[in-house]
């Protein structure tokens, strides 16, 4: 039962809060990482907890910064110790503030991230010292049905373990003095850490191997325009904070699900504004990262706001994503707060594709991430999508075409010389990417390599995904 309020959030008994989470299990999370242990790191704000997660997951995918709050959202990043993997989750800090308007969902956050680990990091300040929300959020964890291990950070080296007395107070027993930063003790709490997962046989089916099945999907645009709703909705969960805030989102959030036998990596990317409108460091991070994102995606899904009709920046935003071979869907948000007497599917299409010429060939689909409206629509698209992205054309197949095409539309001249393709062949896929030998690569017309590619796309089915096209000279001959 709820007995009142603390930091401006609903509080509950230790027990009753305990017994809550052990309870109710979301669906989509025990899906979610079903096959490895889940670790969450949890903490007030800055002591140091995506320090920790980039050290353990060995990356750089958890934002740093000396302001508190940086971390909002749950984190979630692939590790191994002692050839265990093993999921880490990154938290949001418990704010202690009633006036912050982010502190309530930052703290459903890190609930619903205790609520899913199978065992639990609590990351103490050795340095700040001890704050009197430490001591509620352990009352909190002593009932938790779960492993916990307590972690004083900023600890960086022996002699500095004198500063661990003060967190005996709290009533722990067992200490880890670690420094995130500079690796100290961060060893040996790693071996004890992997003796509390929970014992199973079964492989990582999801593990993050470039080579695997996952397809990586970004879902990118400007602040604001409903990226973290419309994975909600597709996650049927609450696993994104969303705010009317611009800017709610900072850091890149890697969410994996399986649906019907096909796994996912879906990434809510920050919002990207305009560089003229782009001032705090914090704010620029975080939008390298959107774009290293797209760096490592498939799909992009480039999220519009509908109701404000198509923006310059998101024309950038598509341009960005396209300079990065990515295959793209744009996704026309908001359609419920569309006047449609006045714009009608086709309309606002037809401008898309206008102004975004460079994308001629991107699906674009009207959705609404508030009322559900076409969302079952995005995933036979998406399966279509990646189809073509990863598509293999036989030599063979692919010279005949060249072939066919030369003879339908003879390539003009260059310095004098008529210009002949030898011979053609796919080099990779994602996106399919093929090399055509020319006795002059040089003079070959944008033109001409934009017909070349309709050929492409025509003849083998290729009408949603890029293609990319290298011209070489044929060495050791001459046309």
């Amino acid at each position: 039962m709820l007995i009142g309020t603390r930091f401006g959030w609903p509080f509950a008994s230790p027990r009753a809060l305990a017994d809550l989470m052990n309870a109710h299990y979301s669906p989509i999370s025990h899906r979610l990482f079903s096959m490895n242990p889940v670790v969450a790191i949890i903490g007030r704000p800055n002591v140091g907890k995506s320090t920790l997660f980039n050290r353990i997951t060995r990356s750089r995918n958890a934002l740093v910064d000396n302001l508190p709050g940086v971390t909002r959202d749950r984190h979630y990043g692939p590790a191994v110790w002692n050839d265990i993997p093993f999921t880490l989750v990154d938290t949001g800090g418990f704010i202690p503030d009633e006036v912050d308007m982010m502190s309530p969902l930052i703290r459903s956050q890190v609930m619903l991230a205790i609520q899913d680990a199978d065992v639990l990091v609590m990351i103490l300040d050795g340095k700040g010292g001890i704050s009197p929300f430490d001591a509620d959020m352990i009352g909190i964890l002593r009932s938790v049905e779960k492993p916990v291990l307590y972690a004083v950070n900023k600890i960086d080296g022996y002699d500095k373990e004198v500063n661990l007395y003060d967190f005996h107070s709290l009533g722990i027993e067992s200490l880890f003095p670690i420094s995130a930063e500079h690796n100290y003790g961060v060893p040996d709490f790693l071996d004890e850490l992997v003796k509390y997962f929970p014992r199973s046989s079964e492989p990582d089916d999801m593990a993050d191997d470039p080579d695997s099945r996952i397809i990586r999907i970004a879902v990118v645009g400007r602040p604001n325009v409903g990226k973290s709703s419309l994975i909600n909705r597709i996650l049927g969960e609450d696993r994104q904070i969303v705010s009317d805030i611009p800017g709610t989102t900072r850091d890149s959030i890697d969410t994996r699900f399986r649906r019907k036998d096909t796994d996912y990596l879906l990434i809510d990317t920050a919002g990207i504004r305009r560089k003229a409108r782009v001032s705090e460091k914090l704010e620029k991070l975080s939008i390298i990262k959107s774009l290293q994102s797209l760096e490592q995606c498939n799909i992009a899904l480039i999220v519009l706001d509908a109701s404000e009709g198509i923006l310059e920046q998101d024309i950038h935003i598509a341009g960005y994503a396209a300079e990065r071979k990515c295959a793209c869907i744009f996704l026309l948000n908001k359609w419920d707060r569309v006047d449609k007497k006045t714009t009608t599917i086709k309309t606002i299409v037809d401008q898309l594709h206008e102004k975004a010429r460079f994308l001629q060939y991107a699906p674009a689909l009207t959705i609404s991430a508030l009322t559900g409206q076409r969302i079952s629509g995005i995933f036979p698209m998406i399966e279509d999508l990646y189809s073509q992205f990863t598509k293999r054309i036989g030599t063979g197949e692919i010279n005949r075409m060249l072939e066919k095409a030369t003879q339908n539309k003879e390539p003009s001249l260059y310095n004098g010389r008529r210009l002949k393709f030898f011979y053609m062949t796919q080099v990779t896929t994602r996106p399919p990417s093929f090399v055509i030998f020319v006795n002059s690569p040089e003079g070959v017309h944008f033109s001409y390599k934009r017909y070349l590619i309709n050929r492409i796309r025509q003849e083998f089915g290729l009408t949603h995904t890029p293609i990319h096209l290298i011209f070489r000279e044929r060495s050791g001959r001459k046309g």
